[in-house]
């Protein structure tokens, strides 16, 4: 059980557990319903009733009673093996779970929640999926997205990668918002794939009318089935549930909190756009892979031990030395504007590239392209050896320079690497007309 301090003293004293029938009364309001469980890191002071009429309430047990009614069962779910026979007409679609929820199952009557991390689980909660692939599923990692590392990414890439090899037409990737656009630049680095590999997760979950779960993922395996191999994010594209964007993995941002159209790509197009089963390609223009029969290329070899600093007014060199000193092998500037920093830390930088270290200019701008070649700061940058990261997103950077670490320490290869395109994250000419207002 998840209640702690107060509340599980006030609990204890009347022998209750979760799952529980009880009456709290406070003042001459009583509450008559089934104890819930609470989140480990909720606070001491409160306890969540399901009514007899379906809604759940939170109270405060401070000058509360409490007395047991009937003794019951901690709520859960009990699933059995689904038995489906796999349709030789329909292709192989491997869906893979990194703790990113596009899907639950939940029992209203008891308030339990499973998450849909098998192939079983997305079906249940999902039965349309089989109207469009054979579906196997499989949970690589369970953790939120903001705990995500480099060494996760290499597992991602790694299942990934088994999939494709074990016969997958297509793969979808389920994975928190927060930090998809940097797993999507580190799949496309690390696999040269032959299918589709398609990121998808959800802004709101699938437990909320509002939910966009279901269109994301329900886009993202059409987008897997088509002849487009490369890595991928498929996400809403308008507020309502209209369609959904295709955004190449290296030129894709998360850039607002709450709203569901919230992925956009940046100084390019969308790939295509996702509606009622079909694809539009936005602009002919955009070069992307076609599907192949070969089997998925892996160069997954990352260096974790990069920085990533933000340029302010006021920062410090000792910021940069930091670094240094800690054995750091590159660093990412996000500077301002055309790729600039104060001059005052400059001499840091100088010695960071002295002692073998790669540090890559991005800008906050995020639209446009650095060029350190217009003003005096910047050319005092490329004096001391700073690398630029053309139109490059600061995250595509980073996770650039990360997965280039990992394929040599030669300073001069990393450079070369970092200034050559690769998995398109670097456009020749950083249009306007692409710009977000």
């Amino acid at each position: 059980m998840s209640y702690r301090g107060a509340s599980e003293i006030f609990l204890g004293s009347a022998g209750i557990s979760v799952g529980d029938s009880v009456k709290i009364t406070k003042k001459d309001i009583s509450y008559e319903g089934m104890l819930l469980d609470r989140a480990e890191d909720a606070d001491e002071t409160h306890l969540v009733l399901k009514l007899k009429n379906g809604y759940n309430v939170g109270i405060n047990i401070e000058n509360a009673t409490i007395e047991l009614v009937k003794k019951g069962e901690k709520p859960k779910i009990e699933l059995s093996k689904l038995d489906i026979e796999r349709d030789n007409q329909k292709h192989d679609i491997s869906i893979i779970s990194t703790g990113g929820t596009v899907a639950s199952i939940i029992d209203y009557k008891t308030g339990a929640v499973h998450p849909a991390f098998t192939a079983d689980d997305l079906i249940r909660a999902n039965p349309e999926l089989l109207e469009y692939a054979n579906i196997k599923g499989k949970a690589v990692l369970n953790i939120l997205s903001e705990n995500m590392k480099p060494e996760y990414w290499v597992k991602s890439a790694r299942s990934i990668a088994d999939e494709i090899n074990d016969g997958a037409y297509g793969v979808v990737v389920a994975h928190g918002t927060d930090t998809m656009h940097y797993t999507s630049a580190a799949l496309s680095f690390m696999l040269d794939t032959p299918v589709p590999v398609v990121l998808t997760g959800a802004q709101r979950s699938s437990d909320r009318p509002s939910s966009d779960a279901f269109l994301n993922l329900l886009n993202s395996m059409t987008a897997a089935k088509s002849d487009m191999a490369e890595v991928m994010v498929c996400m809403h594209a308008t507020e309502d549930d209209t369609y959904c964007d295709l955004h190449r993995g290296t030129k894709v941002r998360k850039m607002h909190t709450s709203r569901r159209d919230t992925f956009r790509s940046i100084n390019t197009s969308p790939l295509a756009r996702v509606q009622n089963g079909g694809i539009e390609i936005l602009d002919e223009q955009l070069r992307y892979k076609t599907r192949t029969d070969g089997e998925v290329e892996l160069q997954d070899a990352v260096e974790s031990d990069v920085a990533f600093i933000k340029s302010y007014p006021g920062i410090s060199g000792e910021i940069i030395d930091y670094h240094i000193d800690k054995g750091y092998k590159g660093i990412v500037l996000e500077g301002t504007g055309l790729g600039h920093c104060p001059e005052e830390i400059i001499p840091s930088v100088k010695r960071a590239r002295d002692s073998g270290i790669p540090v890559v200019m991005a800008s906050q701008c995020l639209y446009g392209k650095v060029n350190m070649n217009v003003y005096s700061t910047g050319r005092k940058l490329i004096t001391a050896g700073v690398i630029s990261a053309g139109d490059m997103l600061p995250e595509t950077a980073y996770v650039k320079l990360c997965w280039a670490l990992g394929q040599t320490d030669e300073i001069e290869e990393v450079e070369k690497t970092m200034q050559t395109n690769i998995a398109g994250e670097i456009e020749d000419k950083s249009s306007i007309k692409y710009f977000l207002i």
